[in-house]
């Protein structure tokens, strides 16, 4: 798989053009802060990127970040002005032509923000303990488009929580499937490069996560991906697939279920670019000044991680009412049929 990964994004692929699904390109719309980001990044980056979403969350500043799979460096780029010269942004990948388009464009990119935060290794996202970095040094891990090309998941979720710090956030975008990949589209290389074959169905997702010490992972967004080749799409086998953003918080104090300790919280919209409400994830759009109900892993989210300055708590874990209502275990994705998903742009 990894030689099949390494032909694909290292020479059938020059740009974004060459892709035959939606699955490697974001197609969300452009946040106005993003623009100002990329226009400092070089050209010839931004045409090797083949990101499903959009990794950037918010409180960067001064943070340690790992990039896995980085590819030609766009996000590294893009991270590396939100971490600022106090922070620092290292980008993991395994394909030499990848790595040489994002190390050729260091020193350009260097100028053109005036400060070098930035480092590339070279090394495969299922063996991160043989690169060197220390365990528990990370504040944010992120990947794009990545995961699902590693033979090896568990590999990658063991070593994320190993290098995070406690509170610390895998925040990522992949692909999964509503039901599990037959052998046939898993072994298709052309499926597989273009980040379908390797998909997880997203129950193992939820099991897998949590295997890894990753107790309650929150969906941030999503959406259905268009096959846009015919020939192609008969390959899939019925398969539905979906472009999603997820993030795992390092937090031992979370609970497999969403409990209800009578517990909320008020956000102070002091987040930057969130003034009138905090997006934890699809389901938690928390109004400024609003007293919001929140489960205890919410709770644990809000109170341990970097966000804790944002919020006023209320309650304590001194009593417990049951489940909080509302946590389901249905398809997390939006249902809307994949050919009336928006084609790549």
């Amino acid at each position: 798989m990894h030689d099949i990964v390494q032909q694909y994004y290292g020479k059938t692929l020059q740009h974004t053009g060459d892709l035959q699904t939606s699955a490697c390109c974001d197609i969300s719309q452009m946040p106005a802060w993003l623009k100002p980001l990329l226009a400092r990044i070089h050209p010839e980056v931004l045409e090797q990127y083949y990101g499903c979403g959009l990794v950037c969350p918010p409180l960067l500043e001064g943070s340690r970040i790992l990039d896995l799979g980085s590819g030609s460096g766009r996000d590294v780029y893009a991270l590396s002005q939100l971490a600022g010269p106090g922070g620092q942004v290292i980008g993991v990948d395994m394909t030499e032509e990848q790595l040489a388009v994002a190390r050729r464009h260091q020193q350009y990119h260097c100028e053109s923000v005036g400060y070098d935060n930035v480092q590339f290794l070279h090394g495969y996202i299922e063996r991160l303990d043989e690169l060197d970095l220390a365990a528990g040094s990370f504040d944010v891990i992120v990947s794009n488009c990545v995961v699902n090309l590693s033979p090896d998941k568990d590999a990658v979720l063991r070593g994320v929580q190993k290098l995070l710090k406690p509170g610390g956030e895998f925040y990522f975008s992949d692909v999964y499937a509503d039901r599990r990949i037959p052998d046939a589209v898993r072994n298709d290389p052309v499926l597989y490069g273009e980040c379908l074959g390797g998909a997880l169905y997203w129950n193992d997702f939820q099991r897998l996560a949590m295997r890894q010490g990753f107790a309650d992972p929150r969906l941030v967004e999503d959406r259905p991906l268009e096959i846009t080749n015919p020939e192609l799409a008969l390959r899939t086998g019925g398969v539905n697939f979906f472009s999603a953003t997820y993030r795992l918080f390092k937090l031992d104090a979370l609970e497999s279920a969403c409990e209800d300790y009578g517990q909320a919280v008020i956000y102070r919209g002091s987040i930057p670019g969130q003034p009138e409400r905090f997006i934890l994830d699809k389901h938690h759009a928390i109004e400024t000044g609003r007293v919001f109900p929140v489960c205890g892993n919410t709770w644990h989210m809000l109170h341990r991680t970097r966000f804790r300055p944002h919020f006023e708590f209320v309650g304590d874990f001194t009593r417990h009412f049951g489940l909080f209502a509302g946590c389901g275990a249905d398809l997390p994705f939006d249902k809307a049929a994949a050919g009336a998903a928006a084609p790549c742009c």
